[in-house]
């Protein structure tokens, strides 16, 4: 259990410590990835997101989780980037992958797939009140 203590205090500790740009720059390109995508899946009278990640057809989820991966894979880089580099200049070593793949995974892909759905919903909402009022 010193494994999850350890893990869980340097997490603890890095939003404060040397590289905190990160803790902004994930989430905020994850937002401007979502916007993106949420756009372009209201353009093409797509679902929201999140529909097709409950959806009960195992090959149309995994599918979902695929293109979520793609998407985001410039973001996930980035964290694993960005983390590999803090661990090397603050802690000495790249002794920790778990906690690279957490940080990315927490900073970048959770914000993508919370927010990807509610943009697809607010531009679909707002194209078709666009195409409504025209003549």
């Amino acid at each position: 259990m010193e494994w999850v203590r350890h893990f869980w205090n340097d997490l603890v500790m890095r939003p404060e410590g040397p590289m905190a740009f990160r803790f902004i720059l994930q989430p905020a390109m994850a937002l401007f990835m979502a916007l993106r995508d949420g756009i372009k899946d209201a353009r093409r009278g797509r679902e929201p997101y999140w529909v097709y990640l409950r959806h009960a057809d195992p090959v149309e989820r995994k599918r979902a989780w695929q293109a979520g991966v793609t998407a985001t894979a410039r973001i996930l880089l980035l964290g694993v980037a960005m983390d590999v580099i803090y661990q090397l200049r603050v802690l000495g070593d790249f002794g920790h992958p778990l906690e690279t793949l957490v940080v990315a995974i927490v900073l970048g892909f959770v914000p993508y797939l919370l927010l990807r759905g509610p943009v697809t919903r607010i531009a679909s909402r707002r194209m078709a009140a666009a195409g409504s009022s025209k003549p």
